[in-house]
């Protein structure tokens, strides 16, 4: 019988990892297989290494210490966004003897063929997050040519000279933000850039 850890991510704490479970739910009832655990990543991007995404982490342990033989996701940019960390990710399972099903993909690595498109997936999920980075330089040169200022707003000279006068008494830099109003940051960054 599969031992089954289920795996759920969404990128925003805005979304819900409610629709995955449901029907993740219902596979695994369908399959007969015994659900050990549901592992769960709420707004944690997929390009996130395992170091960062707390239920991957566990779940990647509990397939260790064989408490999983099966992993099922919604889909594979659900497991990462990268090809090198899914095929990694790929081969510690293989050695580990832990199938993976994918849902959205109806992939089931315990074949051949799910293995290979399993990387082909990978190799789809890693070109979209290439289309949506050059989207985002695309845009922001965009904005450039339009004379849209980008990034952080300059602090008013007379605030920096403030800043830097209540730090050379010796005003501690929660302090010196209080007295000019403005934050922590930018006091620390007009100190550091002194």
């Amino acid at each position: 019988m599969k031992r089954v850890g289920i795996y759920l991510r969404v990128s925003t704490n805005g979304q819900s990892t409610e629709n995955q479970r449901r029907e993740l739910e219902a596979v695994a009832t369908r399959s007969g297989w015994q659900m050990v655990g549901i592992y769960e990543d709420a707004g944690i991007s997929g390009a996130k290494g395992r170091d960062k995404r707390p239920g991957f982490d566990r779940l990647l342990k509990d397939a260790t210490a064989r408490k999983v033989n099966m992993i099922a996701a919604w889909s594979v940019d659900r497991l990462g966004r990268s090809l090198q960390d899914l095929v990694g990710f790929l081969t510690e399972l293989q050695a580990l003897r832990c199938d993976l099903y994918l849902h959205q993909q109806a992939l089931d690595t315990s074949t051949p063929s799910g293995r290979a498109m399993f990387q082909m997936c990978g190799v789809f999920a890693e070109f979209e997050r290439g289309m949506i980075r050059e989207r985002v330089n695309a845009g922001l040169a965009r904005a450039r040519a339009r004379g849209v200022r980008l990034g952080r707003r300059r602090v008013k000279p007379e605030i920096e000279a403030r800043i830097l006068e209540l730090n050379a008494k010796g005003i501690g830099k929660v302090k010196i933000g209080r007295t000019v109003g403005v934050g922590t940051s930018v006091v620390q960054r007009v100190i550091g850039g002194a």
